[in-house]
């Protein structure tokens, strides 16, 4: 009985033998050298990526921690080390030279604008909130920001350049700040062009945990590669999207406190920066081996018995139209209705 034409195979020659065994090994040697460029770029501290995703600008100086608040001291004077004051949560609310709108908003708002309110905020809530920004070389916006600071008194200066490209740098020199100022149990990074209850924030912080080194916040999957050149590298591009490389939405997240000491401990040039602050940190936490917490109340849309954190999801990344959305949202009674935060009239 002839054989089926759907079973017949023709009788490759040794030379198509050979060309096939060539290719197939080929290939296997693509793919192993594609998974190791793929874990040394994510955990490599030495390789520097140019481009879209990553920073090719040198790291600024030492960050140091600067007062302009008499009263304050200095971080670096001869008097020794700067007391640690206790919190249960810091929130350092990162905002820059252009944002003082923002900075208004927020303070006819969730955040109090007189230290009396901040420190009621703090006794009520545990939590201590401060304003977060660098320095620039424009003497007429340094002079605008030391009125704002001698009115406010709510911000913490670094000792880093305000520039957006830098804004991983700025984010590491916070945390260290922050640890050196502030005995937390967990270092929340904020901006300013959030709507936040730091009521349901503090009961988010306060809740027990079993492990000590927590990574908090509305996470995404983020893809590691998006460089059109790489499209064989694809597969496993998107193996390590799905699987590993989870990191939190950049307008609010926290860290706990061991791991932002671990952050501490290393020096400035042992880490991988990225163009983007929130994928830099991400990449950290997943070389570190930290505990990752998804908390979608930290990124809703609207309002709402269980929101922590409001804003634009996905059309911003913050409110679309900060200074005026703040105001709108806060009206609303569904917003700004809380039994612990101070109101308006104590």
């Amino acid at each position: 009985m002839p054989s089926s034409p759907k079973l017949f195979h023709a009788r490759p020659s040794l030379s198509t033998r050979r060309s096939t065994v060539l290719i197939v090994f080929t290939s296997l040697a693509i793919g192993i050298a594609g998974f190791l460029f793929g874990l040394a770029a994510i955990l490599s501290p030495g390789l520097r990526f140019v481009g879209r995703n990553c920073l090719s600008n040198a790291p600024p100086a030492t960050v140091r921690v600067v007062w302009d608040v008499s009263g304050n001291g200095n971080g670096n004077g001869a008097g020794g080390e700067v007391k640690r004051h206790k919190v249960m949560g810091f929130v350092g609310i990162q905002t820059g030279f252009g944002s003082a709108g923002r900075r208004r908003a927020l303070r006819m708002t969730w955040m109090p604008s007189d230290p009396d309110g901040l420190r009621r905020l703090e006794e009520s809530t545990g939590l201590a909130f401060r304003f977060i920004i660098g320095k620039t070389k424009d003497e007429h916006k340094m002079a605008e920001l030391r009125k704002e600071i001698a009115e406010y008194d709510d911000f913490i200066l670094l000792d880093i350049e305000e520039e957006y490209s830098k804004l991983p740098y700025k984010t590491l020199a916070f945390f260290k700040a922050a640890h050196a100022l502030y005995d937390s149990e967990f270092y929340v990074k904020a901006d300013d062009d959030i709507y936040l209850r730091p009521d349901r924030l503090s009961l988010l912080l306060a809740k027990d945990r079993t492990h000590t080194q927590t990574y908090l916040g509305c996470l995404k999957k983020g893809p590691v590669f998006t460089d059109p050149k790489l499209k064989w590298y694809e597969p496993l591009s998107n193996l390590l999207w799905k699987e590993y490389f989870l990191h939190a939405y950049g307008p609010i997240y926290a860290l706990s406190a061991d791991v932002v000491a671990s952050l501490v401990a290393l020096r400035n040039n042992s880490f991988r920066m990225f163009s983007n602050e929130d994928v830099t940190i991400g990449a950290w936490m997943l070389a570190m081996n930290v505990n990752h917490e998804n908390h979608r109340t930290l990124c809703e849309p609207e309002c709402s018995p269980t929101s922590v954190a409001v804003w634009d999801i996905p059309k911003c990344s913050g409110l679309c139209n900060p200074e005026k959305k703040m105001l709108e949202l806060h009206k609303l009674e569904s917003c700004s209705k809380s039994p612990t935060l101070p109101s308006d009239d104590e």
